[in-house]
């Protein structure tokens, strides 16, 4: 069995532009790539696959070779890898690459809704940031669409670097930098140095970067590149500043003397700047302002990302897909500053933190408790440690609930936050 160049597949691919990695999603005459993980080997459903409707299945095991229809590879991810790059290449398309720490998901969509108002295009649905994610997004790209938005993520040193390959963007957003998966990067020096991998791709391509102006961090690494700074001075390509956040973020947009008013769905002053970012990209852009505004306006987060939502009995701000020392701050400082009454904490552990994940919980603790809030609840062994019985604190959501149930919040605004793996999205019907 012959092994199949990236310029062959690239030649199935135009003919067969639909990618699947799952062998039960199958449109018909999709290809399938068979991945590989800890738990499952993707060449063993190739057959299915095709049998599902996919025209192609690309293989790296020959042992699971099943007719003219397989297609041999060294790698399937490089080879995935390799055709999103060409694809890219062969569209030379304006792509705008985000990362950061914080709000890069939010960044993103805002960036997204703004664009989408004067062009067609594509970008990162959900949360396909990663090695497999970004190739799989950029191959959603094809000749009707005018430029993208291509979301990156990163949990260990180099990652960025990989990723930037891949997507090749001209221009660049990283929202900020903090201390997030310590336990793979090893530092936050080395996070920095993972972050500013764009930057890195960027000097060496002749790209741009839209930049928070008042981050020193970002500076710092930014060095010469060509900058499209936001913030809140009036020397910022975009400049804003918080009117009210309570509990949605409203701002004021000054432009040459000119004062507009932004009323949005989103919860925190600490979106302030990712709500410029998506402004400084429109405007670079040419997007009307009418249509940025509008855009941002009718922008609404989802996916447990601060949403706010009521129950029977009480106020909850659910935020509980991502959680690290800086995102629970900034959530804790919003909170604390909400004119609203009685308010309930509840906290749950942050993932990935590593040999200084007990000293960062307890950094969260005294945030807490420094909020002035009614009632504080912890979940979470991390956190059962710290706490160390001063307030109720449980070592899992199963136990939590059960807590909740035999001693009910009734008339609270609660916020929830925790990293995603802790199931907060479970505890509503609870509240």
């Amino acid at each position: 069995m012959m092994m199949i160049h990236t310029t062959e597949l690239y030649s199935l691919f135009l003919q067969h532009p639909t990618v699947t990695t799952d062998s039960r999603n199958c449109p018909e005459g999709s290809l399938f790539f068979a991945l590989k993980g800890d738990r499952f080997d993707g060449n063993k459903f190739a057959q299915k696959a095709l049998d599902a409707g996919c025209s192609y299945a690309v293989i790296d095991n020959p042992d699971f070779a099943c007719g003219e229809r397989t297609l041999l590879v060294d790698d399937v991810l490089k080879s995935l890898q390799q055709l999103a790059r060409l694809h890219r290449e062969k569209l030379g398309l304006p792509v705008i690459g985000i990362t950061g720490t914080n709000g890069k998901t939010t960044t993103k969509e805002l960036i997204a809704a703004v664009l989408s108002s004067a062009y067609p295009i594509e970008y990162t649905r959900g949360n396909l940031n990663n090695s497999i994610g970004v190739p799989l997004s950029v191959l959603k790209l094809n000749r009707s669409h005018q430029m993208a938005v291509i979301e990156m993520g990163a949990s260990h040193p180099g990652d960025i670097k990989e990723l930037v390959e891949i997507a090749r963007p001209n221009y660049g957003v990283i929202t900020n930098i903090g201390r997030a998966h310590l336990e793979g990067f090893g530092s936050y020096e080395n996070i920095i140095r993972t972050k500013g991998e764009l930057y890195d791709f960027l000097k060496e391509n002749g790209g741009e970067i839209f930049i928070h102006r008042e981050d020193d961090v970002l500076q710092k690494i930014a060095g010469h590149l060509p900058q499209i700074s936001y913030g809140e001075s009036d020397d910022d390509f975009v400049c804003g500043q918080v009117v009210s956040c309570d509990p949605f973020l409203s701002l004021e947009w000054k432009e040459k003397g000119k004062s507009t008013a932004i009323h949005t769905h989103l919860i925190g002053a600490y979106n302030l700047m990712n709500v410029l970012a998506a402004i400084a990209v429109g405007r670079t852009f040419h997007v009307p302002d009418e249509k940025i505004i509008a855009a941002i306006q009718s922008y609404a987060p989802s996916n447990n990302r601060s949403q706010m939502t009521d129950t029977a009995h009480n106020s909850l701000i659910i935020d509980a897909y991502n959680a690290n020392p800086s995102s629970m701050k900034v959530a804790l400082d919003s909170f604390a500053s909400m004119k609203t009454g009685p308010k309930a904490v509840i906290l749950g552990d942050m993932k990935e933190l590593g040999p200084t994940s007990d000293a960062l919980h307890a950094e969260v603790l005294h945030e807490a408790e420094a909020g002035g809030f009614d009632r504080l609840i912890f979940c979470g062994e991390n956190f059962v440690r710290v706490v160390n019985g001063k307030y109720p604190a449980f070592p899992d959501t199963a136990a939590l609930q059960i807590y909740l149930k035999e001693n009910p919040l009734e008339g609270y605004h609660i916020l929830l936050k925790a990293s995603h793996s802790m199931g907060f999205e479970g505890l509503k019907e609870w509240l």
